[in-house]
């Protein structure tokens, strides 16, 4: 069975009957439902706040975001602001008459508000949208790039994101998160129901500022099977351990010389230690 995003792009796929399909059916209303409180629960949120909703489509997430504390959403009622590419979705949400405000525009051109406007943000069943280009003169890699480094700088410092998304494969995976990463997020993938058709990717964003600093460890903490890439706590690690000059990083140099037939001197315990200033 082909997956939609290899057939048409979202804006095309989602026609008005498609999303009125979507919409209505009761199957699909209960797994995004199931997929929203999961990912608001990785949110942490303790109070109401500002989310974006990413691929907000016809507003199911939304409405779920609009509910109060004791309708269970931690933290709400929320106010939310969405955007999507489907035309035809938001059409359906504005029939609704849902309460978040709702924008047409595509991820994969970035995110279209001012930096730091949003508290947190969330993305359910859409990222997987990104990893197809849709001409000659656009790629997958550049559409990502543009989404997180965009999402990165909508979020206030110490905010959170989760995007829920279908990999085609584990390449895709690593794909997506490298490109959140790169973009600045600590990040840190997280699978529920690992191995079955059900199975639900979440990834875990997290902006740095205040006490997160853009660790994501204490926001997974307890949770198995999480898959951690934190860029700065790798960044800082790898300048801790091979910063340029050190033994290290001679070493390494000297290895990478001789692999490539270079004739290079013996180490010794002098290697990489410094020498005092002669007067």
């Amino acid at each position: 069975m082909s997956r939609p995003e290899d057939t048409l792009p979202p804006d095309l796929f989602y026609n008005d009957t498609e999303s009125r399909k979507y919409t209505t059916s009761s199957r699909i209303q209960k797994i995004q439902s199931s997929m929203t409180h999961r990912a608001l629960s990785l949110l942490s949120l303790r109070s109401p706040s500002l989310i974006l909703d990413v691929g907000c489509g016809s507003g199911l997430s939304g409405e779920i975001l609009s509910q109060t504390a004791d309708e269970g959403t931690p933290g709400g009622p929320h106010i939310w602001i969405g955007f999507d590419i489907s035309s035809s979705m938001l059409g359906v949400a504005l029939e609704k008459e849902v309460e978040g405000d709702l924008f047409l525009a595509d991820a994969g051109q970035g995110v279209p508000f001012r930096p730091g406007t949003f508290d947190a943000a969330i993305s359910i069943s859409a990222i997987q949208w990104l990893c197809n280009a849709e001409s000659s003169e656009e790629s997958p890699a550049g559409r990502l790039s543009r989404f997180f480094g965009g999402l990165y700088a909508s979020l206030r410092r110490g905010g959170r994101a989760v995007c829920q998304f279908y990999p085609k494969n584990d390449e895709q995976k690593k794909m997506v998160s490298q490109a959140a990463v790169k973009a600045g997020f600590g990040a840190g993938l997280l699978e529920d129901d690992m191995g079955t058709k059900n199975a639900k990717v979440y990834l875990v964003l997290t902006v740095g500022g205040g006490d997160l600093d853009g660790d994501i460890t204490g926001v997974v903490r307890g949770m198995d099977g999480v898959d951690v890439m934190d860029a700065r706590r790798k960044a800082a690690r790898k300048r801790g351990e091979e910063q340029k000059g050190s033994k290290q990083w001679i070493l390494r140099k000297k290895d990478q010389m001789e692999k490539k037939g270079r004739v290079v001197k013996a180490s010794s315990k002098y290697t990489g230690r410094k020498r005092r200033v002669q007067f």
